[in-house]
Parts: C-alpha cells; sequence; structure tokens
C-alpha cells in the first residue's frame, strides 16, 4: 500500500501493516498493528517519544531513529490532514523522560496566549502550561501542570573559551592600568582649571571615610557572587559572560579616560600631574596599579581616571550577575544586593571622588550592555548572523554553544572524599 491511496487518516491497521513491511519495518507489525491497533490516524500521530516509552518501549535505537525518520517525512506529506485534525504542529517532546518527570515539549507559536512568564506569553494546552517564545523553544513542565522556566536545550561549559574569556580580562585589566598611568600625567593644573559645577557635590558635604565604604560594599557583592558561582550548576558560563562583559566594559573606559582629561572633582585630593619618566617607569607604576586593582584599600591612590567610574562599574556588573544567577524568590538576596549597589553610589559621590556624571555614565552603560548581551544571548536573535560576527564578534563565538536562558540549578562543585563516599555507600 502506498501512501498515495487515500488519505492515510483513513488508513484501516491492516494498511499500516503493510506500510511498515514496505518500509523494512515487519517485525514490528504484530505490536503496533494486533497488540495496538495503531491505524492510520494513530500513525500520523506518532512521536519518537511514543516509541522509546511505555507502552511500546522499543529497545533498539536504530530502528527507533529510521521509523522516527519515516513518520516524520510521513507526516510533513500528510501535513494537511493534520492541521485539518488540529494536530500540526506537532509537539515532539525528546524521548527517554519517565513518566512523572519534567516534561519537555516544543512550541512554535503564541496564539490564545493568556499567561506570561520571563515576559514570554504562555497558553494552556492539554491543562499543562506551555512556554512560548518565536521560534521552537524548549519549555519545561510537570504533570501537575506547574511551569518551570525554559529549558536550554545545550549548555556546553566549553572550559577552554572561558580560559580565553579570564585571558582577555586579565589583559584589559592591565592595559586600564596603563592607561591610568598616562591620564595621570595629564591631571589638568587645579589653579588653572577648577573643579567643575556639579550639582550633587555642591549640595552634600564631603564624607571621608565614604569611599571606603564604597569598596566595601564592592568587595561583598564579591564574595556573594563568588560563592554563587562555585555552587552554580554552569559556573562555567557565568565566569565567562562575567570576564568578557567586565572586559568590554573597562575597555570603553580606556577609551573615554584617555582621549579627554576631566579636572579633578575636589581640592582634597591633592592631584597634580605626575611624570613616571621612560616607559619601564611607567610599566612598573601601572603593575602597582594593577596588582592592588586600583583600590584604596590596597593603598592605591590614581588620579585622572574619572570618565567613568570604574568602582561603580564593578559594582553595578556584580549586582546584576547576583539578581541574575539566583532564583527568582530568593528576595532577601536580591534586596541586600541592590542596597550595596545603591549605597555604594552614593558612597562614592559622597566621597567626592568622582563627578556624578561619572557615575551615572558608568551605571547606564553598565546595566545597558549586561542587559543587551543577555537579551541576545536567551533569545540567540543575532548569534549566527552576519551582524552579529561583525559588531559583536566576541558574542558571537562564546555563545554560540549556548542554546537558550541558562537555568539557575546549583550542586556542589567539589568531590565527596574517599572516605565519605565508604560510609556513604
Amino acid at each position: 500500500m502506498s501512501e498515495s491511496d487515500g488519505r492515510v487518516s483513513a488508513w484501516s491497521c491492516d494498511q499500516v501493516a503493510q506500510w511498515l513491511q514496505g518500509e523494512g519495518f515487519g517485525q514490528y507489525v504484530d505490536l503496533l498493528c494486533s497488540q495496538h491497533r495503531v491505524d492510520g490516524l494513530s500513525l500520523l500521530a506518532l512521536t519518537e517519544a511514543d516509541l522509546r516509552g511505555p507502552p511500546l518501549s522499543l529497545t533498539v535505537l536504530g530502528d527507533v531513529k529510521r521509523l522516527t525518520i519515516v513518520l516524520r517525512r510521513l507526516q510533513r506529506e500528510n501535513r494537511s490532514e493534520l492541521e485539518e485534525l488540529g494536530l500540526w504542529p506537532l509537539d515532539t517532546p525528546p524521548a527517554g523522560l519517565s513518566q512523572g518527570a519534567p516534561r519537555v515539549e516544543w512550541n512554535y507559536g503564541c496564539n490564545g496566549a493568556d499567561r506570561l512568564c520571563n515576559g514570554t506569553e504562555l497558553r494552556l494546552r492539554n491543562s499543562s502550561r506551555l512556554g512560548c517564545v518565536p521560534g521552537p523553544t524548549l519549555c519545561q513542565t510537570h504533570s501537575n501542570g506547574t511551569f518551570h522556566q525554559p529549558m536550554a536545550g545545550r549548555l556546553d561549559p566549553e572550559v577552554w573559551k572561558t580560559v580565553l574569556s579570564s585571558i582577555y580580562v586579565f589583559l584589559v585589566c592591565g592595559l586600564t592600568s596603563f592607561v591610568m598611568v598616562i591620564v595621570h600625567e595629564r591631571v589638568p593644573d587645579m589653579r588653572t582649571y577648577p573643579p567643575l559645577p556639579d550639582i550633587f557635590l555642591d549640595s552634600v558635604p564631603r564624607i571621608p571615610w565614604a569611599f571606603v565604604m564604597a569598596e566595601a560594599c564592592g568587595l561583598i557583592l564579591c564574595y556573594m557572587f563568588v560563592l554563587i558561582l562555585l555552587l552554580h550548576k554552569h559556573r562555567s558560563i557565568l565566569l565567562r559572560r562575567l570576564c568578557s562583559l567586565m572586559g568590554t566594559v573597562f575597555l570603553l573606559r580606556c577609551c573615554t579616560m584617555f582621549v579627554t582629561s576631566l579636572s579633578v572633582p575636589g581640592q582634597h585630593l591633592k592631584c597634580a600631574s605626575l611624570s613616571y619618566g621612560d616607559t619601564w617607569g611607567k610599566i612598573q607604576r601601572a603593575l602597582a596599579i594593577w596588582s592592588g586593582f586600583g583600590m584604596t584599600l590596597t593603598g592605591v591612590q590614581t588620579c585622572g581616571d574619572y570618565m567613568f567610574s570604574g568602582h561603580t562599574v564593578v559594582i553595578t556588573m556584580l549586582n546584576f550577575f547576583v539578581t541574575e544567577y539566583t532564583p527568582r524568590n530568593w528576595n532577601l538576596i536580591h534586596t541586600i544586593s541592590w542596597v550595596l549597589n545603591l549605597f555604594g553610589i552614593f558612597f562614592i559621590l559622597a566621597a567626592h571622588e568622582h563627578y556624578s556624571i561619572d557615575v551615572f555614565i558608568a551605571f547606564y552603560i553598565t546595566t545597558r550592555l549586561f542587559l543587551y548581551y543577555h537579551t541576545l544571548a536567551n533569545t540567540r536573535a543575532y548569534q549566527h548572523s552576519r551582524r552579529a560576527r561583525i559588531w559583536f564578534p566576541m558574542f558571537s563565538f562564546f555563545e554560540c554553544n549556548v542554546n537558550g536562558p541558562v537555568p539557575n540549578q546549583y550542586n556542589w562543585p567539589f568531590n565527596k572524599p574517599a572516605f565519605m563516599k565508604h560510609l556513604i555507600g
């Protein structure tokens, strides 16, 4: 019996048996047609999950894959019939998921949406809530209808890329330190170029200890992120993204510091143009700034590096990573993170170490770049396009194998000691 003899949905079990014989799957005629009475309509609705899961439970992987291929070809050839029956597009969840386990379903549209999840529409199908995003997207549901965040189809650690991103941010920090040495030599004379008018600095008295408190806020945020990084299942991707984003922002900061030298924001800074001699002297000073992370807590004092605030960049970036890669119901952690971020910014301004525009621009650039990067990564909008490869080559390189949002899953990063394994069994 060929597929052209009438409508496939009208085939009887005997006709399905003839089709299976013709395709070389005669050994499954008794199982499908005699035991489970698969007719034409049932045949069109079969998926790989049906073949591998109960009650069929086919165990020969090659047969499962070959039968799936011919079934998909048959379904494509009879798409009009499936559309009339309301079976197209087919939900084709990957096989191997047991009953009661999280179920993965393909979703191709958002028509009839009546829920929201992560900013995308949801719809109800067979009393299960499915996530809808443009294009085929993997979404995770449980049998009780509870929705969970979309599952990423592929999340390779790609440690070698993480190493490259670490080298990238390491080199950018070195370049930033060297540029800070150069701009120190070009600091405008305070007698000729007094501090610029600034609404905040002119209105709020200087607090001498405020800058130390700003760095303390940054250290606390850093410890919080390191703890999250160690416990996160996809720690390699998190670290790679942090390094690539931090390196890019500080590379931009090198440009803004170098092209324009702002006057010193306050008389208390005692900044003046200072020459470090030859190239070797500049390198030694850059190494001192580099090794001290540019922090006053480590004894590093710099001048001229005002546009834009590096402290604001670090504090804001760490805050966004802490809140992005922790579950949404961790409200206490998110509140602490935002309080540290906002207080850190306030302390930077209260210390009169930066102009208000330095802090505002730093916060804006950091947040926009973080959101832009993650929007592209989560939607895969431009990962493989020519435009992305030209304008965002690093993004395309680092994210080409990350398929969708990174789920917030945690595990213990260290192996259990041998004696504990023996005790536990």
